[in-house]
């Protein structure tokens, strides 16, 4: 039998307290499969780790074997930076620990845990640290990229609610990261994205968030234009309360939407009020009193899980994504009139755009307060081509490349790196701007090598 990385990992990592999966393994294929199916990448050998030993274990394997290393959590990651080609894959997906401390209103979370197990734990006590739209998403990638959703005006960016975290550097050592422990890791942690080690635990400041006012308005997609034009206006001075992503899609043909409008190609308002229905109709009442009638309005009481998993059925493992993306200070007409261009040729059922919110508890933290510089932005946007039939992956690329581009002009600059494909060293620096070089001198302290350089990578600043 011929030597490969993973027969030497099993003759190496004896210790290895999970599993190491080999090309030559029958759960090969399953245990390399990732969320986008546009991502078809064969790693050498992927370390499913049990415990903190073992990522040590795995992270000094690929280093002392000279091997590309990608860590995977929820394998959400639209670009597939959570694996690679002929290299280790470390999969956090067995670290599932979570720990509810309702009194001291905070939760412990394992690397390896999604948002929708975070949501049902912590919904038992009323709370809930804020996240972002699918509760299959990964709690390890979304929160070192920012963490952007539903709860971004009322309780700030994911990283804004992070306390502290442990991590294994490339050197194989364990830190904890807080304010006064590696108190330069724990800045650069805190949306520099995966390049400083790997985090086996995070640990989020809670919210009273337990019963939400949420879910979509939806206007047919010739009226974009219009509904676009107050709603830029409305939202920045909207109570933080209240938080409306705008959108463009398909009406699923299914429940819980009327028959009649399925299928039907929309703009809409995805809501979330923290506080009472009677708040929450306030609160919109000056957007819904400025725009024509809607063709639904489903907003109702629901628990903050349900709204944080609405889209799970929609999005499942194994459809085709190609996403843009861009920070956005202002909507001038000339960028709503391509918005409503671009709305109305969606080209497939699944494909989206949509436009988070970044005020309110957001804009409460400084550009050099942690590694996300665009404090100043208002929104997030993402242009995502998505569909299950793999002949249709170059329409949806197109599309997503051409709306991002014709947009891009009126944009702040840079983009959300979360939703971001590969595209290059300037685009990271534009999404980091002036917080880089100190991003930059932290990398060659904890991994001068860039060991960990599968991500949105931040090079190692030299001397």
């Amino acid at each position: 039998m011929s030597t490969t990385p993973a027969t030497v990992a099993h003759e190496k990592l004896s210790g290895f307290h999970g599993q190491l999966i080999g090309p030559r393994d029958g759960q090969y294929e399953q245990a390399r499969s990732v969320y986008n199916a546009m991502i078809d990448k064969r790693p050498a050998l992927i370390a499913r780790c049990a415990d903190r030993e073992d990522v040590a274990r795995a992270v000094g394997f690929a280093r002392d074997h000279d091997l590309l290393l990608a860590i995977r959590g929820g394998s959400h990651n639209g670009a597939g930076l959570g694996t690679c080609d002929d290299g280790v894959v470390i999969d956090l997906s067995l670290l599932k620990d979570i720990g509810v401390d309702p009194d001291a209103l905070t939760v412990r979370v394992g690397g390896g845990c999604t948002w929708g197990e975070v949501d049902r734990a912590t919904n038992q006590h009323g709370l809930a640290t804020p996240s972002g739209i699918i509760s299959t998403t990964g709690v390890g990638g979304l929160t070192l990229g920012g963490g952007l959703g539903h709860l971004t005006r009322r309780c700030g960016l994911t990283i804004d609610n992070l306390l502290e975290a442990e991590l294994v550097l490339a050197s194989g050592e364990s830190v904890r990261a807080n304010p006064s422990e590696h108190p330069d890791l724990y800045w650069a942690i805190r949306g520099g994205g995966g390049n400083f080690g790997v985090v086996t635990s995070f640990l989020f400041r809670l919210h009273d968030v337990g019963t939400v006012i949420g879910g979509p308005t939806f206007w047919p997609v010739e009226q974009a234009a219009e509904v676009l034009s107050v709603y830029r206006e409305f939202l920045p001075d909207a109570p933080r309360e209240l938080n409306g992503f705008f959108a463009f899609a398909f009406v699923p043909p299914a429940p819980p939407f009327p028959e009649e409008i399925h299928m039907r190609k929309v703009c809409g308002i995805v809501w979330c009020y923290v506080g009472s229905e009677s708040g929450a109709e306030k609160a919109m009442a000056p957007l819904m009193t400025s725009v024509p009638e809607p063709l639904m309005h489903g907003v109702q009481p629901m628990p903050h899980p349900m709204l944080q998993s609405a889209f799970d059925g929609l999005y499942p493992k194994g459809d085709q994504w190609y996403w843009r993306a861009d920070f956005v200070n202002e909507i001038p007409d000339e960028a709503v009139e391509i918005h409503a261009r671009y709305g109305a040729e969606l080209p497939t059922m699944k494909s989206t755009m949509h436009m988070y919110p970044i005020d309110g508890a957001a804009h409460d933290v400084g550009p050099s307060e942690t590694a996300w510089s665009y404090r100043d932005a208002r929104w997030g946007s993402v242009f995502a081509g998505v569909d299950p039939d793999p002949a249709n992956a170059p329409q949806i690329r197109n599309w997503s490349i051409d709306y991002h581009e014709a947009l891009h002009p009126y944009s702040a600059g840079g983009a959300y790196v979360n939703m971001m494909m590969d595209e290059g060293d300037e685009r990271v620096r534009a999404s980091y701007r002036d917080n880089y070089d100190r991003l930059a001198r932290i990398k060659r302290t904890y991994d001068p090598q860039n060991l960990f350089r599968v991500n949105q990578n931040i090079r190692p600043a030299a001397g």
